[in-house]
Order: C-alpha cells, then sequence, then structure tokens
C-alpha cells in the first residue's frame, strides 16, 4: 500500500510533513558545518603528552594545523613530508600542530611513533575542532598566518615539498 503512495502521489500530510522537516535539517546542516574561513576558529586540546595547547597561544606564528588519522592512507602518505618540514622550520617561527581524528588513542600513538612525528599531537575529543573548521574527512590541512587568518586549506595530502614550501612562505611570520 505505501508503495501505491508513493508511486500515485497520494501520500498524506504526515509523510509530507516528515520529508519536509528531514529536508529542512540536511539544509541546516549544510549551513552550519561549512568550512572555515578568514579567521581560524579557535581551539584548544590536550597532546598525548600531555601539554595544553590553544590556538590563541599561537598568534604571531605561522601555524599548519594538520587533521589526520591512522586508519588514514592518505595521511601516511604525508606523515613524513610534515615531519621533516616541521624539523626544518620550527625554529622560523612555525607551528605543526597534529589534531587525531575520530580514532583510538593507541592506534594514533602508534601512528605518531612510527612517522617519528615530533610536533605537538593530540586527540580532537569529541570532534570539537574538526566541527569549528568544517572538515570532511582527513586529511585536510589549514595554513594559518600569524594573524590568526586561515590563508590556504589543503584537502587530502600534502605529499610535495616544492608545494608544502609555497604554502610555508604564505604563513612564514
Amino acid at each position: 500500500m505505501a508503495r501505491r503512495c508513493a508511486l500515485a502521489g497520494g501520500c498524506g500530510p504526515g509523510v509530507v510533513g516528515f520529508v519536509l522537516l528531514l529536508a529542512w535539517g540536511l539544509l541546516r546542516t549544510n549551513q552550519t558545518e561549512q568550512r572555515a574561513a578568514g579567521m581560524a576558529p579557535e581551539y584548544t586540546f590536550t597532546t598525548f603528552d600531555g601539554q595544553t595547547i590553544s590556538s590563541s597561544d599561537l598568534l604571531g606564528k605561522g601555524v599548519v594545523l594538520n587533521f589526520w588519522a591512522s586508519w588514514c592512507d592518505p595521511c601516511r602518505d604525508e606523515a613524513r613530508l610534515l615531519e621533516e618540514t616541521w624539523q626544518r622550520e620550527q625554529d622560523n617561527g612555525i607551528v605543526f600542530i597534529g589534531l587525531d581524528y575520530l580514532d583510538q588513542e593507541p592506534a594514533a600513538k602508534a601512528y605518531l611513533e612510527e612517522f617519528g612525528v615530533t610536533y605537538p599531537s593530540g586527540p580532537d575529543l569529541q570532534s570539537a575542532a574538526a566541527r569549528r573548521y568544517g572538515i570532511k574527512g582527513v586529511p585536510e590541512t589549514f595554513f594559518i598566518d600569524p594573524t590568526g587568518k586561515i590563508v590556504h586549506m589543503e584537502i587530502g595530502p600534502v605529499v610535495d615539498q616544492a608545494r608544502m614550501d609555497e604554502l610555508i612562505d604564505q604563513i612564514r611570520p
């Protein structure tokens, strides 16, 4: 009977109301979960080694904010390049931050150890920063200038050193 209702276009007001409510909810979700642009949203997190970091503490520095996960193959593709660039740039006013997205702590720590990641990294508890930044998946990397403005957002892995250097130059203090 429900099939005939849908095919004949004769559904009652309850079904039509439900569909409209569902459409409104989807529209609202799309409006509130847009990717961050302009000034970078604030966030605070605790690294896996217990250090608390707030985005407001990073003003005056160029920030490379990378959302990653241990289960993400493209994240593995960029992990060494991120660490190598951090090693080279950490004394030049550039800060790398890694926020682990929807992961289990033992797997995340194993990932950091596997790739020798030494820049500050920690879990994005309840995906708080991910929601503020409107990420849709991982990896996603935000390049934030010393004033706190998002200069560029890279969807997918950054695997080319020349491209990484170009983006770093845009946020250099």
